[in-house]
Order: structure tokens, then C-alpha cells, then sequence
């Protein structure tokens, strides 16, 4: 993997890169904390270093409904990419990865202060609730994310061992240290903490190629969902619509999307069934949100990322339907980039949750 001789053996908070798992598609990166990282916000002072990066391609079969069920396909792209295929290099075995947003249950539970013995037995009681799968069949783990006077607020989130441990199955298979496990979706809350408007309370939409994961961000993710639709289903409605292939029909919505062309109509008939679900969820989230921490601090904006958001007009047509500022949210803007080469526009949203897996705290982890 790189260079292999500066690969660290003592166990201590040393370096740990990012591995994020999608459909078909794998996207590793490495970064250091700039030296001003006590600051979240974003500055010339405190944008995290870029070390390495890099993706590579796997065939789709090898994933089955979030389980790694054939990890070698996976491991022998992956190999191939830490050979040959890195810009610049991944320094490090210690490894966070991702779990798809889709197949994991996250929710915020209110609580009365209590030990932490009790808040762990209260979590586990009241994921019994809402959780449709056995307790004994699932990783469960939560963190506080406010306290106000004698309640508080916890945020846990719980995911099938299948699917963690086929993750830990192909780790061990490339030689990994896995260390931190998150969703999609937390990976894309830690890189907003590092925008220049991370301060007001925002909905972020992270655009994958089969879903799109939806949360709402005020100093912590409050809550996230998942509606199925993201850039493949929008090739295949364009495809569909225009009776054209799916080759054709991604170069018309990478080119044309939304925005004004000659098929603009059809195009926007064929991606809005899947476009009108996602801005009913995003709707039924801030309802969510208004109704558990009031009006006080309203959502200012939305942020958009992910690979599946390169589409022209996309943010015009959520502004429209929401009355809500929209903006795009460039993983790369986080990054003090050096002398390491840039990938091509097209791809540097698809960078968005390996960033923010990136950038975890290599302390946080360790402490004691």
C-alpha cells in the first residue's frame, strides 16, 4: 500500500485513511489535521492536509444487499489500486470505514441523566422498540448529542453484524487495522463540520448512485433517513423517458440534466418521481425538527454532495420546490491539496464521504 516502509508498527493514535464501499465503486483517502484543528470552521489555518487518494471499480455482485458477500473481488481491486492507482500514498494499515446509511437504524432518543450503566440498558430497551430485528442480531452503539437540565439527548445507531462483520472479513483479507466504523451519512455530518456555514442549522443530502442519504446538522447529525434514488436510478429514468441507453442517458444528465436543452421536459418527467420523494422526505425532516427543537434556530440552507449530485439544475429544481437556499458542498474545499494532483471535476463529489472519513480524530479514537 504505497510505500510500505513508513508503515508504522507500535500501537499508538498514529494516521488512519478512509475506505468507503459503494455500488461497484471503492474510495480510499488519507489526511492529517491542519494546526489549527481545535477550530471546526473552515480557515486557511486549519484545512486538513491531503496525504493520498484514490478509487478504484469492482464488479457490482460482489455486495448483496450491504454485505460484502465476496470479498475477494473487492480485495483484488483494492490491491491493485494501493500498487499502482493512489495519488499521492495511504501511510497507514489503520483503516475507518463506512456502513451504507440504508442498512443502518439511526435515531435520536430522549432520556432522563442517567449512569452509564442505566443510559446502556435504556438505549438497548428502547432500540428493542424500534428496531424490526432481533437486538442479538445487531451492533448497537450511541453518543450524547445534548443535555438541557435533567434530560438528554442520545443518538444511536445500530447495524446488522452481517453486514460489520463481512466488512471486518475483507479488512483482515487486505491487511487492515479496522479502527472506526460509521454510516455514510455521520462520514458526510464530520466533513460539513469543517464549512464556512456549519454554525446554522442545515439539511444535508448526500447523493449516492442507488439512494440518497438525508440528515439535519446542527453541531451534530439529529437525525438522517434514506430514500432509494440516486445517479444510477436517475440515468436509468432519463434512459427511460428518452427511450435512449443508458450510456446515452448518462451523458445527457451529466451534460444537460435539469437545466435548458432541447429535452429539458421529458428529462425532468422522467427524473421528478424519484426528485419529488426525496424533497417529501427532506420536508418530512424539517417537520421532525421543527416540532423537537422548535423555531428558534431555523433551517437556514441545504447542502447537497455526494456522487449522484453532479447534475445541472439539480440545485435550482430543490430551491424551487423547498424555498430553501441551496448549494453544492466541494469535499476538496476542506483540503490543503500541496502538490498532489486534482481528480477530474466530474469526480470530486464522489471523494465526499471518504473525506469526511478522513478526517477523524486519531485521538478521539484512542483515548482512554
Amino acid at each position: 500500500m504505497g510505500n510500505r516502509q513508513k508503515l508504522p508498527y507500535f500501537f499508538k493514535p498514529r494516521p488512519i485513511f478512509g475506505l468507503d464501499i459503494g455500488n461497484g465503486s471503492l474510495k480510499v483517502m488519507q489526511t492529517e489535521p491542519g494546526p489549527d484543528s481545535s477550530s471546526v470552521a473552515q480557515s486557511a489555518k486549519n484545512l486538513s492536509k491531503l496525504i493520498g487518494y484514490g478509487s478504484c471499480h469492482f464488479d457490482t455482485k460482489a455486495i448483496r444487499d450491504g454485505v460484502i458477500v465476496d470479498p475477494e473481488i473487492i480485495a483484488e481491486a483494492a490491491n491493485k489500486l494501493f500498487e499502482d492507482g493512489l495519488i499521492g500514498d495511504i501511510t497507514t494499515r489503520r483503516v475507518a470505514m463506512t456502513i451504507p446509511s440504508y442498512r443502518s437504524f439511526t435515531r435520536s432518543i430522549t432520556l432522563p441523566n442517567l449512569s452509564a450503566k442505566e443510559l446502556n440498558d435504556a438505549v438497548n430497551m428502547e432500540a428493542e422498540q424500534y428496531i424490526p430485528v432481533p437486538i442479538d442480531k445487531l451492533y448497537l452503539d450511541f453518543q450524547p448529542i445534548r443535555k438541557t437540565g435533567e434530560e438528554m439527548e442520545i443518538l444511536s445507531a445500530a447495524v446488522p453484524r452481517e453486514i460489520v462483520d463481512s466488512y471486518m472479513e475483507l479488512a483482515n483479507i487486505l491487511g487492515l487495522e479496522p479502527v472506526f466504523i460509521e454510516t455514510t451519512m455521520s462520514a458526510a455530518g464530520r466533513l460539513f463540520s469543517h464549512d464556512y456555514q456549519s454554525d446554522v442549522p442545515t439539511v444535508i443530502i448526500d447523493f449516492g448512485s442507488l439512494s440518497s442519504d438525508i440528515g439535519i446538522f446542527d453541531s451534530n447529525m439529529l437525525t438522517a433517513s434514506t430514500v432509494q434514488g440516486g445517479g444510477e436510478v436517475f440515468t436509468k429514468s432519463i434512459a427511460d423517458a428518452l427511450h435512449v441507453s443508458i450510456q446515452e442517458a448518462h451523458i445527457i444528465k451529466t451534460r444537460y440534466g435539469l437545466g435548458v436543452s432541447r429535452r429539458q421536459s421529458e428529462v425532468v418527467s422522467g427524473m421528478e418521481p424519484v426528485l419529488e420523494q426525496i424533497v417529501k422526505e427532506i420536508r418530512r425532516l424539517i417537520r421532525y425538527y421543527e416540532e423537537h427543537y422548535g423555531t428558534e434556530r431555523p433551517i437556514k440552507q441545504l447542502v447537497t454532495l455526494g456522487g449522484g449530485s453532479n447534475i445541472p439544475g439539480l440545485n435550482e429544481f430543490l430551491t424551487e420546490k423547498l424555498r430553501l437556499a441551496v448549494r453544492p458542498s466541494d469535499p476538496w474545499q476542506y483540503l490543503e491539496i500541496h502538490k498532489l494532483k486534482l481528480p477530474l471535476r466530474a469526480d470530486k463529489q464522489m471523494y465526499a464521504t471518504a473525506a469526511g472519513l478522513s478526517m477523524v480524530n486519531p485521538k478521539e479514537v484512542f483515548k482512554t
